[in-house]
């Protein structure tokens, strides 16, 4: 694990405090920078998160779709709980605590922006943090490409129909035309171009993946970074006048990422499955594809709304909640069956 991984929360932490504080100083450079977009969608975010995608793509090997029936049960159960479970539970855990339990914190129409990030958090399942978990539990690198490939693809023609159906399903107004649009620029587009790119290289002399993917990272990480700078620099005076705002976001995100794991984990240990299967499966179907969500988010409600604030929490809590996932899998390691 990178340091840039290791530290993620911490990376993430200072651009959090980096935009609050920004936004107080310029808030009129902020505003010049939310007036550049077309239907919806911001041209500087959207250049950003083509940044941080694309070097992610090019990781995913479409050729590995061929060992598609070598772990069966793995990718069944992770498919399973990314598709059919994990959307629904996090949408109703977002109205639980939304509506419910932090119903006099809250007002409604903050609620229901909350909500609408939590359901593409939930709908987006990882498809680059997965290396790095599955590396961890010394888990198998073939499903792991399996698992990634199939996934993206499943994401390009279900994850604008359940979005759209649980947004629909909470009462959250939700345009068509511009989630397509979002899936188009955000999972297509970057799929693509990646593909292409990895045809490309190797066809040339240049065949190692990892050294380009490598020599792109500061570019993402940078990308993700200023992402966030922008996100909490249009939302700085919420947070500085609710200051416990980001823990309440966090709360169902926490709750759903612990449950989702070991639903799944004790799934894969009673069909037994071997825990280098079992160890990604699980943490696959925990973590989240962010940077999706993060997109999606700003192009359906923009930049400074709660939808893209609540994505953002989700970046904040993934990395110390999936390493000690990562801890409790490899010390329950010896109760699975090779």
């Amino acid at each position: 694990m990178g340091l840039f991984e290791r530290w993620l929360s911490l990376w993430v932490g200072a651009a959090i405090v980096a935009g609050i504080g920004l936004g107080k100083i310029s808030p009129d450079l902020f505003q010049f920078l939310a007036a550049l977009e077309y239907a919806n969608v911001n041209f500087v975010v959207a250049v950003l998160i083509w940044v941080m995608i694309y070097p992610m793509m090019v990781k995913v090997d479409f050729a590995s779709l061929s060992h598609i029936g070598e772990r069966p049960k793995g990718l069944a159960l992770t498919l399973v709980v990314n598709w059919l479970i994990k959307p629904f539970t996090m949408a109703a855990l977002g109205v639980f605590f939304f509506n419910v339990v932090f119903k006099d914190l809250i007002n409604p129409s903050d609620a229901n922006q909350y909500i609408a990030g939590l359901i593409l958090l939930g709908a987006a399942p990882c498809t680059a943090m997965v290396f790095v978990w599955s590396q961890l539990t010394k888990g198998d690198p073939t499903y792991t490409l399996v698992q990634v490939s199939v996934n993206d693809i499943i994401m390009i023609f279900a994850f604008a129909p359940i979005v759209a159906f649980l947004l629909g399903v909470t009462d959250i107004a939700i345009p068509w035309e511009t989630l397509l649009t979002s899936v188009i620029m955000y999972v297509v587009v970057p799929l693509v171009a990646g593909a292409v790119t990895r045809n490309v290289l190797l066809r040339g002399k240049n065949t190692d993946i990892e050294k380009f993917t490598g020599n792109l990272k500061p570019f993402s990480i940078i990308g993700l970074l200023t992402t966030v700078v922008l996100l909490f620099g249009f939302q700085g005076a919420v947070i500085l006048e609710k200051p416990l705002l980001i823990l309440l976001i966090a709360s169902p995100l926490i709750i759903q990422s612990y449950g989702i794991f070991l639903v799944t984990y004790f799934a894969a240990w009673i069909w037994r499955i071997p825990f280098n299967v079992a160890a990604p499966c699980a943490l696959i179907g925990t973590s989240n594809f962010f940077e999706l969500a993060v997109a999606v988010a700003i192009s359906l409600f923009g930049l400074n709304s709660g939808a893209a604030l609540a994505t953002v929490v989700g970046v904040l809590v993934e990395v110390p909640v999936m390493l000690s996932l990562v801890g409790l899998a490899n010390k329950t390691q010896k109760y699975f069956r090779d």
